[in-house]
């Protein structure tokens, strides 16, 4: 099974419990291509979601989500990677996405060398790195962050001096509970 990942945009907003619907009605075409719904990070405005998955490879989750419904145009297969010792706390706590891309690929080490960098930028303005979703091409990037609100990640992310093409506020939308939740801020 490989890490498959979704990001969606969408022009009429959706809400936590209309993901959850469409997700959990899918599961006849997951179940027949066994694709294992991970979660998904709706954003706070309803407009962006990107969503995780277990499937055998990424032709089989795409077949399966377009089968369901699902515009698979910003599928792409990747790895994940957690913070140093992460306490589950820390992943539950997540609240803020950066995306990312490149022209070259990069690797997890890279971005973590920069980040630790610029450490002090992300402490100072109470950023916490959770997570990194890379791309298998390396030219993909989604990181997650546990911090006060979206602007203390960016203007982090600015003074590390780190490459960001947006940063959002998500609530997680989990297959664990069968509901959505809105983390803390």
């Amino acid at each position: 099974m490989i890490d498959v990942l979704v990001e969606r945009y969408f022009e009429e907003p959706l809400g936590a419990e209309l993901v959850m619907t469409l997700t959990l009605g899918a599961r006849e075409c997951f179940d027949l291509h066994r694709i294992a719904w991970q979660g998904s990070l709706l954003a706070k405005d309803g407009h962006r979601l990107f969503c995780h998955f277990h499937a055998p490879d990424a032709e089989a989750a795409r077949i399966g989500l377009r089968q369901a419904g699902a515009d698979v145009t910003g599928l792409w297969a990747g790895t994940v990677h957690d913070a140093p010792g992460p306490a589950l706390a820390d992943l539950a706590g997540a609240n803020v996405l950066v995306e990312r891309s490149f022209d070259e690929p990069v690797t997890v080490e890279a971005i973590q060398a920069l980040e630790d960098a610029g450490s002090a930028c992300l402490q100072n303005h109470r950023v916490h790195f959770v997570r990194t979703f890379l791309s298998v091409s390396g030219k993909r990037m989604i990181c997650l962050y546990r911090a006060p609100d979206a602007e203390s990640v960016r203007l982090a992310q600015h003074q590390a001096g780190l490459p960001m093409d947006r940063v959002w506020s998500f609530q997680l939308v989990s297959p664990a509970d069968g509901s959505a939740s809105t983390p803390a801020p």
